[in-house]
């Protein structure tokens, strides 16, 4: 039965999921846009810092102010409104919810928030990929230890891509290639929030008046955000990370020729990678059909006596093939964001299934996962100087093996702000732990930190 259905099941019935959605920004937003129109769902609860700007988000997305006046979780659940607060951790502990969303984007406050869902027995929904590119797959192994559902956010890209995948295997298709577009240039790696408006051929004075964010905005152009995500894919969908990665030039028609191994005349070092594919060519031209906005999987044929069958398929089908014919493609070309997240919390809240999560998995008492995302220096960095974070001015993210990453002591990522450098760095050099100090007066910055430790401690 389809969740629709099951909704409307819940919603006859009078037991609607009751959700708790915790950051009211620009993801969080479109969401609010849509779960007023979803049979069987209460948002029960909205947690942010500031709660004026949550209800004016709100208002700004349609919500009739009346709905607003809850005063408690009690109130809310008692009247069908929605109470406003700034109490994260009070809402997850709250025993009128049944389902958290992270909408953060704070890496710190992801792994606070999943702990706290683990020990309260709430499930949650992390669009918080940041987090989960950090410390995912020890996250998740708390969640199922716990008996809740951690999941990964439907509408943004890792979970689409998740989809796609388990679709190809489960009617019996190798994975060759999953992941995702962007716009990208090898220059873009040097891009920091001062220099980020012409790329997007954006006036610096309109972003301003439209209130974007320098800094968001920079981490999808200096290809942060395209390693995390396809960090996330990797270790949901085990699949094997490049040591950083090529973002080539490639349309939707060229997918299963170019995203194959370069055995066969692709790019790729083998089967069952993640990549990026450029919607620009390197000298600045458009690519023809790209998939900027979309996520895609590479599949083939198969290796047995059958595969001449499959191909034969794939051409009477209309499919569009590699030369061979064994390799071709499926892909979307959008992505909805937030407006499609109700997918994840329908799945979490009616089927306890999440739309993905990692797949670590304990080997000879380890802790093993697929990638991680490394801090990369942008420039040359001087002792003393500060680190300031995804999409800043110092550092981009880089993906690598996850165990390459721990043996060589680099930097996560997500870690990488809130600290200053101990030596030189030399421009896109990996920064290490070693380089680096924190200040030890931010509670859950060090309770990150311990926590990825942890981590890195399972998988040495």
């Amino acid at each position: 039965m389809n969740l629709h259905a099951l909704l409307n099941q819940r919603q006859t019935a009078g037991k609607p999921i009751r959700v708790g959605l915790i950051g009211a920004g620009k993801f969080g937003s479109m969401y609010l846009s849509q779960v007023k129109h979803t049979p069987g769902i209460h948002l029960l609860a909205v947690a942010d810092l500031d709660p004026a700007r949550a209800k004016a988000a709100l208002l700004n997305v349609g919500w009739d102010a009346a709905r607003l006046g809850a005063t408690s979780f009690r109130d809310a659940q008692a009247t069908g409104n929605t109470f406003v607060g700034n109490d994260a951790f009070a809402m997850i502990t709250a025993p009128e919810l049944d389902v958290i969303i992270d909408a953060t984007g704070s890496p710190a406050h992801g792994i606070a928030h999943v702990l706290a869902c683990c020990d309260a027995k709430k499930h949650i929904v992390m669009v918080n990929v940041e987090a989960d590119a950090l410390a995912g797959p020890l996250l998740a192994r708390k969640a199922r230890e716990a008996g809740i559902v951690y999941s990964l956010a439907y509408g943004d890209q890792p979970a689409l891509v998740c989809e796609m995948v388990d679709w190809c295997r489960a009617a019996g298709f190798e994975v060759v290639a999953a992941g995702k577009g962007t716009k990208y240039l090898p220059q873009y790696h040097e891009s920091t929030p001062a220099t980020v408006w012409p790329h997007y051929g954006i006036a610096p004075e309109d972003a301003a008046k439209g209130g974007m964010n320098p800094q968001m905005f920079n981490s999808f152009l200096d290809g942060t955000k395209s390693a995390i995500e396809m960090t996330a894919i990797a270790n949901a969908c085990d699949l094997t990370p490049p040591r950083g990665l090529l973002f080539p030039p490639c349309g939707v028609d060229d997918l299963a020729h170019v995203m194959r191994p370069r055995g066969v005349g692709g790019l790729l070092d083998g089967h069952g990678m993640v990549e990026v594919v450029s919607s620009v060519e390197r000298d600045g031209r458009p690519v023809f059909r790209d998939l900027r906005w979309g996520v895609y999987v590479v599949f083939r044929a198969g290796s047995d006596a059958g595969r001449e069958y499959v191909r034969r398929c794939f051409k009477e089908y209309g499919l569009v093939t590699d030369k061979t014919g064994e390799y071709t493609a499926m892909y979307k070309p959008y992505h909805l964001i937030g407006l499609e997240l109700g997918i994840s919390v329908a799945s979490a809240g009616l089927r306890g299934e999440p739309t993905g999560a990692p797949l670590a998995w304990w080997h000879d008492g380890d802790l093993r996962w697929r990638a991680d995302v490394v801090a990369t220096a942008k420039r040359d960095l001087k002792h003393g100087e500060a680190l300031d974070g995804e999409g800043g001015f110092t550092v981009y993210g880089k993906i690598l093996p996850a165990r390459e990453s721990v043996d060589t002591g680099a930097l996560p990522l997500g870690l990488a702000h809130g600290c200053r450098l101990k030596r030189n760095v030399g421009a896109h050099e990996t920064v290490r732990w070693d380089d680096i100090e924190f200040d030890s007066a931010h509670a859950l910055q060090q309770r990150a930190i311990e926590f990825r430790r942890a981590m890195e401690t399972h998988l040495a």
